[in-house]
């Protein structure tokens, strides 16, 4: 993985790397970067992090506002996509608790929101009604296709929301491959947390069924078709859904998370990388545990884990998982391949430091396995 800053700085550097594969320009990067270069830690060096990403996303709003009132619109539309990419990226790193950080997130949204009015009118935003409540998603429509369309429903992990989805890339090249993309804040992330409260839970499938009675109500999905691909968690959130809700033609684990209970344990003993700082306060958060200590927690989270689940998974299911992973072991990719075995279709692929994707979903170089990912789905439904 290209790590742009030394000593412990795992979390910046994935951050980096993430931002650099999902539309950052290495310029704009730099900048933003080089006020914290010198700080020891992500801890002592935050305030001086977020300040150049900050600065850099305020500057390219500001250019984005000029471009649009010359009339120069895709300008603009690309400046206020870029904008939002830092902010998403350097939002993650916020304590839950830092008063700024909800106002921070909204100035994503909106940035993300410039940049479908200006230059992507095929993706909107929808609302996936949910207990009472509803779950915030972007939808990107297919490319070339005038009726049905196959979907793919996209979930997130721990800490990433769904502007980290869109920005990645992947939902516009499924799209122009023909495919719709729901991609979803599910509880525990996005706006479902910060805004309404949401927070995660074990029985995943009941977000599932939300997201597939809601594209069943839409008349450009083709209902036969529908699949689902999550992300780091998603990881877990994914493979239990599958296991229970039986409308799903595929699904993908974009980084395996076989027995996240476990793994919580490990990080209890210093175990691997954090995803975020302030880690433990933020999972409480994501989980509804504040109050309660990282100990209390756990013993909860020794149910997240999907030992006698993926058992009862009966669609094709593919794992893709980085060997170099230093955040969930790779032993856990394996753990659901062996344990998958009523899948018609079970698939492993382990990506390596050679051929790059081994990091954490792939994070290092992340179109090589976004595009195993679209090629396997492609193959999978080919003829359905």
């Amino acid at each position: 993985m290209f790590e742009y800053f030394t000593g412990p700085k795992y979390i910046w550097n994935m951050g980096v790397s993430a931002t650099l594969n999902s539309g950052g320009q290495i310029f704009e990067v730099d900048k933003a970067s080089r006020p914290a270069r010198e700080a020891a830690d992500v801890d002592s060096g935050a305030p001086l992090f977020l300040q150049g990403w900050k600065a850099v996303a305020d500057d390219l709003a500001e250019q984005a506002k000029e471009a649009e009132a010359a009339g120069h619109l895709r300008t603009a539309g690309q400046k206020w996509f870029r904008s939002g990419v830092y902010v998403c990226q350097a939002e993650r790193m916020l304590s839950e608790s830092m008063p700024e950080r909800r106002a921070f997130y909204q100035q994503a949204l909106d940035a993300m929101q410039k940049t479908f009015d200006l230059i992507d009118p095929n993706t909107s935003r929808v609302e996936v009604p949910f207990e009472g409540d509803s779950l915030p998603a972007y939808f990107t429509k297919a490319v070339g296709t005038d009726g049905l369309a196959p979907t793919v429903v996209m979930w997130n992990g721990l800490d990433s929301t769904k502007e980290h989805m869109y920005t990645s890339g992947w939902p516009s090249e499924m799209s122009q491959r023909g495919y719709n993309v729901l991609q979803v804040d599910c509880p525990g992330s996005g706006e479902a947390l910060r805004f309404r409260g949401l927070k995660a839970r074990i029985s995943t499938e009941d977000w599932a069924k939300a997201c597939v009675d809601y594209l069943e109500g839409r008349d450009d999905v083709d209902t036969g078709r529908i699949g689902l691909v999550g992300w780091s968690l998603g990881g877990y959130y994914v493979p239990r859904a599958a296991a229970f809700e039986k409308r799903l033609a595929y699904a993908v684990a974009w980084g395996a998370n076989h027995n996240w209970g476990e793994v919580q344990r490990g990080r209890l003993e210093r175990e691997g990388e954090n995803p975020v700082p302030h880690y433990w306060e933020h999972v409480l958060w994501v989980w509804g545990f504040e109050g309660k200590t990282p100990q209390e927690f756990v013993e909860f989270a020794d149910d997240v884990h999907l030992n006698g689940i993926v058992e009862k998974i009966t669609c094709p299911f593919l794992i893709a998982h980085g060997e170099g992973d230093r955040q969930i072991n790779v032993k856990y990719a394996h753990q659901s391949y062996d344990q998958a075995v009523n899948s018609p279709k079970r698939t492993l692929r382990l990506f390596t430091a050679e051929e790059g994707a081994t990091e954490h979903i792939g994070l290092d170089h992340l179109s090589h396995v976004g595009n195993y990912i679209s090629d396997w789905i492609d193959d999978t439904l080919a003829g359905t």
